[in-house]
């Protein structure tokens, strides 16, 4: 017979079955989005919903982060099609404008309901 207050682990193969997947279970954590979850990237991912578009150094100068910081977090999104990069002229200067996709809406609005339903605030 078990004591049901013993707190020690299990021995190796006595683990208890937690379902066939334990990777895809109920829990809301399981909807957060690993390419989004790092705070540069939400940072970035959130700046870029509340418009069509942004200049870069709009967004390096909102999320506080230097050039080079913010092109390896982009190229990370852009690489998961999250964000579409689109290099153009204003003038005679280069610019570069970040965009999120309609992938990376739908991460974002999925990332972002998993928190609230982690937080208890599932409205």
């Amino acid at each position: 017979m078990t004591d049901p207050h013993d707190r020690t682990r299990p021995h190796h193969g006595s683990h208890p079955s937690h379902g066939s997947n334990p990777s895809h279970g109920s829990h809301p954590r399981h909807g957060l989005d690993e390419v989004i979850h790092a705070p540069v990237r939400f940072s970035i991912v959130a700046t870029l919903a509340a418009a069509d578009k942004a200049e870069f150094a709009f967004v390096r100068d909102t999320v506080e982060v230097s050039d080079s910081v913010l092109s390896r977090q982009v190229a990370t999104l852009e690489k998961a099609g999250y964000v579409a990069v689109t290099k153009g002229y204003v003038g005679k200067r280069p610019r570069t404008w970040l965009a999120l996709t309609a992938d990376g809406r739908a991460a974002f609005a999925a990332h972002c309901q998993a928190l609230r339903a982690i937080a208890g605030d599932d409205a």
